[in-house]
């Protein structure tokens, strides 16, 4: 017989592969909430619930993550995780991949303080198994109450959550930063006290109301907050949608005039690897470049499993001629910390 499997890390990989493929949320629910419920329950512990017919009736065990416990339990990959992993054929070029290899962190990702789908520590512990230094926690700013933005008093809590973490993983080397994503308001003022913002180790801004705003009013808009000596960051440069129910077009501005004034004052562009946004679009992406633009690759992921999403932003990168040494993300993390500081 098989020696047992982990069933809460088979359950974690699906929900990963799940995120990644950007599945609906209560799927992903199912096998994180089923992870979280055993996973202080050791094998035999595991095995005896099986026998007796009470696995099934723990809160947060449904039917199907029920087999597959009992399917890791035997030494079997369980069938679900299977078909998932039979399903990942996609091989980054070669250069892409030397890209991907070369990212050391990730400037951009949310939990469930905002809009993310998971605690701080979850999203910390799979960028740890993907091989992150460091991962840069930015949740919302208060104004977008949409997305359950933090104001100040609860960010301030995160900060203390992020340094007792970061306490606990000194022997690991890996690094929890500090961060937001700030909105950018109407008149290109930050949705952030300014004190709160320069404790801060690394700051992206991105517009995420008014998009329609005039070509004129809104080169203004950017200009302003790319000019704050706050901003590390322009996030989502064009605002655009491009799949699922949300789509929309790109907002319109002076994209060399911004691209120029990013360069000018150390603000980097970034590639957003969401599969929605894909943001900026590869013609504006190419003028960055032509600008001298610095650059990160980031995720924006609101769960575990898109965190994985970098490859999609690498490709984008290299496609349209981005220097590896201009992608912050590539540095190592005290390098960056220098110039975000």
């Amino acid at each position: 017989m098989a020696a047992p499997r982990d069933p809460v890390a088979d359950l974690r990989r699906i929900a990963f592969l799940l995120e990644r493929a950007h599945e609906s949320t209560y799927r992903v629910r199912a096998f994180r909430g089923a992870a979280a419920a055993l996973r202080a329950r050791g094998p035999d512990e595991l095995a005896a619930l099986v026998a007796s017919g009470e696995l099934r009736r723990l809160r947060g065990v449904g039917d199907v993550t029920a087999r597959c416990v009992v399917e890791s339990l035997a030494g079997e990959e369980p069938e679900y995780l299977r078909r998932l992993q039979a399903g990942e054929s996609t091989v980054l070029a070669d250069a892409a991949a030397d890209l991907r290899a070369a990212l050391r962190g990730d400037c951009h990702s949310h939990t469930d303080a905002s809009d993310g789908g998971s605690p701080l520590a979850e999203m910390v512990e799979t960028a740890g198994e993907l091989g992150h230094d460091y991962l840069v926690i930015t949740d919302h700013s208060p104004r977008l109450t949409v997305a359950n933005g933090l104001s100040p008093e609860r960010l301030r809590a995160q900060l203390r959550a992020i340094a007792e973490l970061n306490e606990s993983l000194v022997d690991t080397g890996f690094r929890v930063l500090t961060g937001i994503e700030v909105d950018i308001l109407d008149d290109g003022a930050l949705d952030q006290e300014p004190d709160l913002l320069a404790e801060l180790d690394l700051v992206v801004a991105s517009v995420h109301s008014t998009l329609r705003m005039p070509a004129a009013e809104m080169t203004e808009r950017m200009l302003t907050a790319v000019a704050n000596p706050h901003v590390d960051v322009l996030g989502h440069c064009t605002g655009r949608m491009v799949t699922g129910n949300r789509k929309r077009p790109e907002s319109q501005f002076d994209a060399d005039a911004v691209f120029a004034a990013c360069a000018e004052h150390g603000v980097a562009v970034e590639i957003n690897s969401r599969p929605e946004r894909l943001d900026p679009p590869k013609r504006l992406l190419r003028r960055a470049v032509e600008a001298g633009c610095l650059f990160t690759i980031d995720t924006d992921a609101h769960a575990p499993g898109q965190l994985d999403w970098l490859d999609v932003g690498c490709s984008r990168a290299v496609e349209c001629g981005v220097p590896t040494e201009r992608v912050l993300n590539t540095w190592p993390v005290e390098r960056l910390l220098a110039r975000t500081r």
